[in-house]
């Protein structure tokens, strides 16, 4: 941990009344993947804390995604994450899908926060007051934190969905739209895990029926 408060760290801060009050952070990984569920984590970190290079997780390689997720499992006071099928993506929709799992991961979290802060536009309905943070997991801690570890947690459902449904590529794209993945889409036809309210999968489904 650094010696001084870093930009990520200081806004959470601010957030906190300089840590006076506890402050969950809440983002999800998987909204825009054609495969698997989404997966959304909250986070209480310690005040001030935030290891140098964390940040939001697309930004990070996999390894330090990894290396960042070990950091805060050792030293959050808090954490939980919620993940909602693509099942259950495909009943309601991808919104209301996101909102619930991040609602979920906030009510596993002991001790209670204060305040939560959403990454996006748009903030779950819990229990405690909450703020939406546009770019939020490139500006504060506690979502930053969030964000890898709805990362990892989701990258690690997708290896492991991998050897259940093998020859799509789950384990390497993660369910996301690559070239590889809409190949695969076009020889095997959708298995369970895909979302079939998603337009790419839906137009593939039916264009086997002809």
């Amino acid at each position: 941990m650094p010696g001084k408060v870093g930009p990520l760290a200081l806004f959470d801060r601010e957030k906190t009344g300089r840590g006076q009050r506890l402050l969950a952070g809440v983002d999800e990984a998987g909204r825009g993947c054609w495969a698997g569920p989404v997966i959304a984590a909250a986070v209480i970190l310690p005040d001030s804390w935030c290891p140098d290079g964390l940040d939001d997780s697309k930004k990070l390689t996999a390894r330090q995604r990894e290396d960042f997720y070990e950091q805060i499992q050792a030293s959050a006071l808090s954490w939980g994450a919620c993940a909602v099928s693509s099942v259950e993506i495909d009943r309601t929709n991808i919104l209301r899908a996101t909102l619930c799992a991040m609602a979920g991961a906030v009510a596993r979290l002991d001790p209670r926060p204060d305040l939560v802060l959403v990454d996006g536009l748009q903030v779950p309905d819990v229990e405690y007051p909450a703020e939406a943070v546009v770019k939020g997991d490139s500006t504060s801690a506690s979502i930053a934190a969030a964000s890898v570890v709805a990362k990892v947690l989701r990258d690690r459902v997708m290896v492991a969905w991998d050897k259940r449904f093998p020859g799509y590529g789950f384990a390497a794209h993660k369910g996301y739209g690559a070239a590889s993945h809409r190949q695969a889409l076009v020889r095997l036809g959708p298995c369970p895990l895909h979302r079939f309210s998603y337009r790419p999968v839906a137009e593939l489904d039916q264009g086997r029926l002809f």
